[in-house]
């Protein structure tokens, strides 16, 4: 896997992607920035929230559960002193079906978070990880 970061101005940066998607970082005002994008950090979340949601929604599917939703809400603290590596993330999955079974939901996000998403396993080495859930039944 290839990335490219390019310099635009001040403290901001083009990113793109070897699959040839780009987006646009920056940095907050107080820092220099213009906010004409997320913060870099900002971005290694969406990406680890992006990661495991993609997984559980691919195991629920496979397992032919009846989901039609799931969204991540990620909450994250970072060190006070550089680096400021994150020390604790907080994954609550909101997932949406008919009929979901809640063993299901624990256990497609249990495989996400122990087997198979990379962004949240590495993060995982420096970062205390936990996760929670709901789920919502589809309306008629």
């Amino acid at each position: 896997m290839k990335v490219r970061i390019k310099w635009l101005e001040n403290v901001a940066f083009v990113g793109e992607s070897e699959s040839g998607h780009a987006m646009v970082m920056d940095g907050a005002p107080e820092g220099g920035g213009r906010n004409l994008g997320p913060r870099p950090m900002e971005t290694v979340l969406i990406g680890t929230g992006g990661c495991t949601a993609y997984d559980v929604v691919h195991i629920l599917r496979k397992g032919r559960a009846p989901v039609t939703d799931c969204v991540v809400e990620i909450a994250a603290e970072r060190a006070q002193q550089d680096p400021k590596t994150f020390t604790r993330i907080h994954f609550h999955f909101i997932v949406t079906g008919r009929g979901l079974k809640r063993e299901q939901v624990e256990r497609a996000i249990h495989l996400s978070a122990e087997k198979y998403c990379s962004a949240s396993i590495m993060l995982g080495k420096m970062a205390a990880i936990t996760h929670d859930f709901e789920i919502k039944e589809t309306g008629n």
